[in-house]
């Protein structure tokens, strides 16, 4: 076999490969930018793993947790009475017929019915003796 021939071989055989491509289609992994949301938990898994900071961890006496669940509950006893007060609910039995000034930790939190149209809390931080005055609009 000649030279010429090798080559008429060569590109007949080369010629009967047909070649085939398809388009490359890119897929997000993450499922914020499209991807599929079953790949949420692993995600973060992975993410929570790598994370080398951890949040201390301040345990609290018995004591300290019940005298924070006082407060948080007077807190939300005051705030549900001011919300009757601005809505014009009855509160005869009101917390605000008592002493209407309040300590929590820092904060002296005193509660002024100073208008009928308006109700005035005033909070103040008895560290640094900055007062924040928060006007509720009475609608009764």
């Amino acid at each position: 076999m000649d030279g010429k021939m090798r080559i008429i071989i060569f590109i007949i055989t080369t010629l009967s490969f047909s070649a085939a491509a398809t388009e490359i289609i890119y897929t997000p992994i993450n499922p914020s930018f499209g991807g599929n949301p079953l790949n949420a938990n692993m995600l973060l898994s992975k993410a929570q793993a790598q994370n080398k900071h951890k949040a201390p961890v301040i345990e609290k006496s018995y004591t300290e947790q019940f005298q924070d669940s006082l407060e948080r509950t007077y807190l939300n006893r005051m705030v549900r009475e001011i919300t009757d007060m601005a809505f014009g609910e009855n509160i005869d039995d009101s917390i605000f017929n008592q002493d209407s000034i309040f300590m929590s930790g820092d904060y002296q939190i005193e509660v002024i019915t100073s208008t009928t149209d308006s109700i005035t809390v005033r909070i103040t931080n008895i560290i640094d003796d900055t007062v924040v005055i928060i006007e509720v609009p009475r609608f009764g």
